[in-house]
This record gives structure tokens, sequence and C-alpha cells, in this order.
């Protein structure tokens, strides 16, 4: 049934229907919302990864552990 997956024509019939539900203007609004959430949750993940560096673990804050 779906032995070949998605080929080149079905992206492209796709695409057409994003465009025609969409609209033309509203596309690059959309692109330019997504790309500003995907730049903060890089940013905050990042963010998260340094504070987990910076807290020293269970035997740094007490050697006798």
């Amino acid at each position: 049934m779906l032995r070949n997956g998605l080929e080149p024509w079905h992206l492209l019939v796709v695409a057409i229907m994003i465009i025609l539900l969409f609209g033309s203007k509203k596309l690059p609004e959309a692109a330019r919302g997504l790309g500003k959430s995907m730049r903060i949750l890089k940013s905050e993940a990042k963010a998260m990864k340094d504070d987990d560096e910076a807290q020293p673990t269970a035997t740094e804050r007490n050697p006798a552990l």
C-alpha cells in the first residue's frame, strides 16, 4: 500500500494545499514565528545545560560522601 512512501509529487501537492489553505501572505509570518520560537527553545536549552554544569554535584559539596 505505502511501498514508495512520499514521492516528490506528494510533497508538491502538500505544499500547494498549504499555500491554498493559509494564503501566501500568512506563510512568511508563520515561518518567522516558528524561527523565533526555535531560537528561544535553543537558548533555553543551552541555559539549562549551562546551569546543570555550573551546579556542583553532591560529592563536590560534601567530600565525606
